[in-house]
């Protein structure tokens, strides 16, 4: 896998083209945090205390979170949930057939499903969300910020397992 370039958003955008600058900064920044893991490191779970979180799982994870809240929620898609509520740590377990190039191809495929949904709706309508009447820009934020906050425990795991640091 060859490491992607990743720039950061320009100066000139809107708030909104920032806000999907930074989710292509997110989205790309996890991408390469693979780089260089053997398919049995990308699978490693260094976290005793976390026994399910593992390189693979956190980017499955990332996709699901997308999957949830952009397609089906924001863009009100019959699309399949990639997560179980009765299993809190599903998204995260890789299975025999999952592999780095898999996972990120599902990861790819998301993203781009995400890019037309948020191009499409109206950023300051309303979408029902957990505790009712959400507005939708409101709504992406969070998103963007739990996308950020799995990347740095992407970050700490990949760290534990080879000992890679930086962006």
């Amino acid at each position: 896998m060859a490491l992607r370039d990743r720039p950061w958003p320009d100066d000139d955008l809107t708030l909104q083209e920032s806000v999907v600058g930074y989710f292509q900064f997110v989205h790309t920044t996890v991408v390469n945090k693979l780089d260089g893991l053997t398919e049995e490191q990308a699978r490693a779970t260094p976290l005793p205390t976390s026994p399910v979180m593992n390189p693979l799982g956190l980017v499955k994870h990332l996709t699901a979170v997308q999957r949830q809240h952009i397609q089906r929620t924001i863009g009100g898609q019959d699309l399949p949930s990639l997560w179980r509520s009765d299993d809190h740590d599903y998204e995260f377990r890789i299975g025999p057939d999952e592999t780095v190039a898999t996972v990120i191809a599902a990861y790819d495929a998301e993203w781009a499903l995400s890019q037309r949904t948020l191009a499409k709706v109206d950023w300051s309508a309303f979408v029902t969300g957990y505790h009712g009447p959400v507005r939708i820009e409101r709504f992406v934020a969070d998103v963007l910020q739990e996308s950020a906050r799995h990347l740095g425990h992407l970050d700490i795991v990949r760290e534990l397992i080879d000992g890679a640091t930086g962006e």
